[in-house]
């Protein structure tokens, strides 16, 4: 018997989120709005009391960002989803709901430079300590966690050095001591590639800037709820307790497995207000109707620039997780489909100077922070995003002086290549 809860990834990623309105549109309409008339004064006070559904203001509540983040939740096979407005967003949302001054948090010791500075800087201002690990080995983990610790935190595959994590492992060890396992997805292509769902995590965050929109065209993040924690187990009083904010309400009395994703809403926007326009919202339904198809052929054309990087005499390293060598290989074997992503990391022979010429000689690649666009992307992390950091940081984060982050788009990867044939001819100029 046909049943809409067993339609492939592929078919959800058009369908999800999507009903026909009575215009008969094919697409989701884009409601430009801030506001919402309410139909009487009574339906007002339920909304803002939370015991009735329905639209207050965009900051909170948009349809067009509603059948998005209902796509979404459907890709992961999730309770729930919360589109905001970046990542980092999507990060500070889902810690500050968990954390307050005093907890901590466990992370890995591979992350994206923003996301380390958020940790380490930001979160510790706000009385918040962020104790990064010493390796990917889930000893390293458990010598963290104390009475005080409120989440594991890691990465799916980290960015850039593109370690994967043993999320299984690691789902094990949150298990053990009862605390949120938190996964930053973005490379899992809205799940996609991988689904830490699948491997017991709790709680998923994504930039969505990256494969979800795929084409460069909107800033976003999000963030997912499995429905799959017991925020019933004390740890939790902001989640079920009396909350400050609604009159004493108990949102996990009220609101079951969709607790936390519900917390994120009505304490998280309301109060941080970076919610997405329903313009980038619509950007981005856009893009996941094409996710499967671009993220295929991005994984085929990585490896194929892997295997002509590595022959290269001008390429000292190639670091690329579908090689048997890389230290990650294993897990990617285990955790992603295809047992890769899109992105790589080189190493060239020569120095820093030579290194940015080779960067700046590259006439298809785009010379950005990013990775998931449609246009192939080199990054070089010692001067962009991990820039903020000190040079034992950087050393420990993997991050040389020669190190190039690629990112493979969705032009013929034979011309990507001879791109690199001339770059690499420019150096000896």
């Amino acid at each position: 018997m046909w049943n809409k809860k067993n339609l492939r990834f592929e078919t959800r990623q058009i369908h999800g989120g999507y009903n026909v309105d009575q215009t008969g549109s094919r697409g989701v309409a884009i409601y430009p709005t801030a506001a919402y008339h309410f139909k009487s004064c009574d339906y007002a006070a339920n909304l803002f009391e939370l015991s009735e559904p329905g639209n207050i203001y965009t900051r909170l509540h948009n349809p067009t960002t509603a059948a998005y983040e209902q796509r979404i939740a459907s890709l992961y096979n999730a309770v729930g989803a919360l589109a905001v407005s970046s990542g980092m967003a999507a990060i500070f949302i889902t810690v500050t709901a968990l954390a307050e001054a005093g907890d901590n948090i466990v992370a890995a010791p591979f992350l994206y430079g923003g996301t380390y500075n958020q940790f380490r800087v930001s979160l510790r201002k706000l009385g918040i300590e962020v104790r990064i690990a010493a390796s990917e080995a889930i000893e390293d983990f458990e010598a963290l966690i104390d009475g005080n610790t409120k989440m594991i935190y890691v990465e799916s595959m980290g960015n850039p050095t593109c370690e994967v994590a043993d999320l299984e492992a690691l789902s094990k060890l949150a298990t053990a001591y009862d605390v949120p396992f938190v996964v930053d997805n973005t490379f899992g292509a809205a799940g996609y590639l991988c689904n830490p769902f699948d491997w017991g995590a709790n709680i998923v965050v994504d930039s969505a800037t990256k494969w979800i929109n795929g084409h460069g065209t909107a800033m976003g993040g999000i963030i997912v709820d499995g429905g799959n924690y017991n925020w019933g187990n004390g740890k939790f009083p902001q989640i079920d307790g009396p909350s400050e904010g609604y009159h004493g309400l108990n949102i996990y009395e009220t609101f079951g497995n969709q607790a936390f994703i519900v917390k994120c809403r009505v304490d998280g926007l309301r109060d941080f207000g970076c919610s997405p326009s329903p313009f980038d919202s619509y950007l981005m339904m856009l893009g996941l109707e094409t996710l499967s198809l671009r993220v295929a052929h991005e994984v085929e054309s990585c490896r194929t620039l892997a295997e002509y990087c590595r022959e290269h005499p001008r390429v000292a390293r190639v670091s690329y997780v579908g090689f048997e060598d890389h230290p990650g290989y294993k897990n990617a074997q285990k955790y992603y489909r295809f047992g890769a992503s899109a992105v790589m990391n080189i190493e060239l022979n020569g120095t820093l100077e030579s290194t940015v010429k080779f960067v700046e000689s590259l006439k298809l690649m785009g010379n950005m922070t990013m990775i998931g666009d449609s246009i192939s992307v080199v990054t070089h992390p010692a001067s962009t995003t991990h820039k903020q950091l000190s040079d034992e940081d950087l050393a420990a984060a993997g991050v040389t002086p020669t190190l190039l982050r690629i990112s493979l788009g969705l032009e013929n990867v034979e011309d990507i290549i001879d791109d690199f044939e001339q770059a690499f001819e420019s150096i000896d100029e």
